[in-house]
């Protein structure tokens, strides 16, 4: 058995697997997102850590002779964020998150600091990234920077108290903007900008690699009769990319988790920081990877539900289906820029809107707006990719959005590119650290880095394409049209 652990924003969630590839048990503990202030995103380790302990547990009661035989753990979580400890590995301050936008400023001054920044690390300065933080943290807060030690991405930490081992894999570290993303080390040049230097970094390797082994006591309190490898794992969305078998140039997947991105595997490093596109090592060897991201995704569908009144999200989606073309077509046009944007406009200041409301509006057409905005979103995000996107014949759905026929087929028209969904593709990043685990205690790659059943296909409809491009250019006039005042409302804006 292998066993993996996915720290989301909104979940820990901890996953069993057998060797070969099957889902036997999972579990989840819900977790809670501060925003002491407008625009702040912070989490405390310590929850994370609780959460973990939670998770097993219940996974111990429900399924305890398959957690007995586990021989590899795996880890995938949230990227970008950062966890400073002291010299006691203590932590010093509550993780800022991938979403905290308050670093904007931090982002102009890292790029004056380095010069060199889109070519080793192949990304832009963004406020989600993990370097920036350290400056806002240096400015604002700088008893806290003088007694860094260390700093740490989220599933990391959660490797210390697994292993006591600081160590990182190489997709979630390409998210620091500290690495040098084509040689796969770190950059001493990019982490002087930030003040701090290789002796603040944990080690690196790669995703399928060992990190080491499950501490002792935790391997008694869950029953595990044998050592257990922890594989260095990675980032979550490359470690979902494992999850659907995404493993080789041309392939790739669109996720719809709290964020929405595509994801596209590439033989090389290929940055593109102009178009905001991120540039990443693969948590496998020898490989890279291009992703656009926005921020909200299926978060929008879970706001528009608590905002309409309606009872769960599953009612919300019926209404939508039960809707035709002419009620599509009239539907409000949704900009989903719930908490700013990344690619391809690099936005922490744009917000979410809805145009076109009249008399007639009613909820469906707002749960119907919202599934579109978001596709119209990951578009802008697919031409942003570019030749990338042209090299892909077609792309697995994952993530909890995955669940929504009536979302898969815009996907699929709007991108005007086929759209598979799978069998086990909610499962996503934890499924594929989980086969990380397999791999690093000696499973071949080939053997397990498979493509999960398809649960259904969904072709373009090019009758619908028509129109609903006419409705992604207002998407996208609305952008231009509203930009501006997004900045002069983030001027503004109260903190």
């Amino acid at each position: 058995m292998f066993l993996s652990i996915d720290l989301g924003t909104s979940e820990i969630k901890a996953l069993l697997m057998d060797s070969g590839g099957n889902i036997v048990g999972t579990t989840g503990y819900p977790l809670a997102v501060s925003r002491p202030h407008s625009g702040w995103s912070e989490q405390s380790p310590e929850d994370w850590w609780q959460g973990t302990l939670h998770a097993i547990d219940q996974l111990r009661e429900s399924c305890p002779a398959a957690l007995a035989v586990v021989r590899g753990l795996g880890l995938s979580g949230q990227m970008h964020g950062a966890v400073l400890l002291d010299r006691a590995d203590r932590v010093l301050r509550p993780a800022i998150l991938w979403n905290d936008t308050r670093s904007h400023d931090q982002c102009r001054e890292l790029e004056s600091r380095a010069p060199s920044l889109h070519r080793i690390a192949g990304n832009l300065a963004m406020p989600g990234f993990t370097a920036p933080k350290i400056l806002w943290v240096a400015e604002h807060e700088p008893d806290h920077f003088k007694r860094i030690a260390t700093v740490l991405l989220p599933k990391d930490y959660l490797r210390l108290r697994l292993t006591g081992d600081k160590i990182s894999d190489l997709s979630d570290a390409s998210g620091t903007l500290w690495l040098d993303v084509a040689n796969r080390i770190w950059s001493e040049e990019l982490l002087m900008a930030t003040g701090l230097s290789s002796k603040h970094m944990p080690s690196l390797i790669e995703g399928s690699e060992p990190s080491g082994y499950l501490r002792e006591e935790l391997a008694k309190r869950w029953g595990l009769s044998h050592p257990a490898v922890v594989a260095g794992g990675g980032g979550d969305n490359a470690a979902s990319a494992v999850g659907m078998g995404a493993v080789s140039a041309g392939s790739g997947f669109v996720s719809l988790g709290t964020s929405g991105v595509v994801f596209v595997v590439n033989d090389r490093f290929r940055p593109n920081p102009q178009s905001a596109v991120h540039a990443f090592c693969h948590a496998l060897p020898h490989r890279w990877h291009q992703m656009s991201v926005m921020l909200s995704a299926a978060s929008c569908l879970s706001w528009v539900v608590a905002l309409s009144g309606a009872q769960s999200e599953t009612t919300l989606l019926a209404e939508v289906s039960a809707l035709g073309e002419s009620a599509r077509r009239r539907a409000p046009i949704f900009l989903p820029y719930l908490s700013g944007e990344r690619t391809p406009h690099n936005d922490p200041a744009a917000r979410g809107v809805f145009f076109g409301l009249t008399y007639d509006t009613d909820r469906a057409a707002l749960g119907y707006a919202v599934l579109e905005g978001v596709a119209f979103g990951l578009a802008d995000g697919w031409a942003a990719l570019g030749t990338t996107a042209s090299t892909v014949s077609s792309l697995s759905l994952a993530g909890g959005g995955a669940r929504s026929n009536d979302w898969a087929q815009l996907i699929a028209t709007i991108l005007h590119t086929p759209i598979h969904t799978h069998l086990d593709g909610q499962a996503g990043a934890a499924l594929g650290a989980a086969r990380l685990a397999q791999i690093a205690c000696g499973a071949a790659e080939s053997d397990v880095c498979k493509k999960p059943k398809t649960a259904a296909t969904f072709d373009p409809q090019p009758q619908a394409h028509v129109w609903l491009e006419e409705r992604r250019q207002r998407f996208r006039s609305l952008y231009e049209a509203t930009r501006p005042l997004f900045k002069r409302e983030a001027l503004n804006r109260p903190t």
